[in-house]
């Protein structure tokens, strides 16, 4: 699949970022899908069984700590969706990466990365 392009007023291209989940219901659904634990996240996916581009989501509970911790994993999490899902994503597919505590705002960004495109073969397998 390939990443959504637009281009800015400057005329250079850039990728814009996949849909994002909104819903309770399109994160509920995920939750009772496929899952996969790596050292950084959990990513839970579902084939919605459309052709529709891919989307994605992001929750921290509040085990990993305050606001401010919860909000560096969630930026952390955001910046590997939107580097890796667009080469690996697949169409019709919701994706749903939830930060674990300790894990995912201590673990290095190249790991967390790998993490990504670890559990997403293991789901499309």
């Amino acid at each position: 699949m390939t990443a959504f392009v637009v281009e800015d007023p400057a005329g250079r291209e850039k990728a814009h970022p996949l849909p994002v989940l909104r819903k309770r219901a399109d994160f509920l659904a995920a939750a009772r899908a496929r899952r996969q634990g790596t050292a950084g996240f959990l990513l839970q996916a579902r084939n919605r069984g459309d052709d529709g581009p891919a989307r994605v989501g992001f929750t921290c509970s509040k085990k990993l700590g305050n606001a401010v911790a919860r909000n560096r994993a969630k930026r952390r999490l955001r910046e590997v969706a939107r580097l890796g899902l667009p080469g690996l994503a697949r169409a019709g597919w919701d994706y749903v990466l939830i930060g674990r505590p300790q894990a995912t705002a201590g673990r290095d960004f190249a790991d967390l990365c790998n993490d990504l495109a670890f559990a997403l073969r293991k789901v499309h397998k």
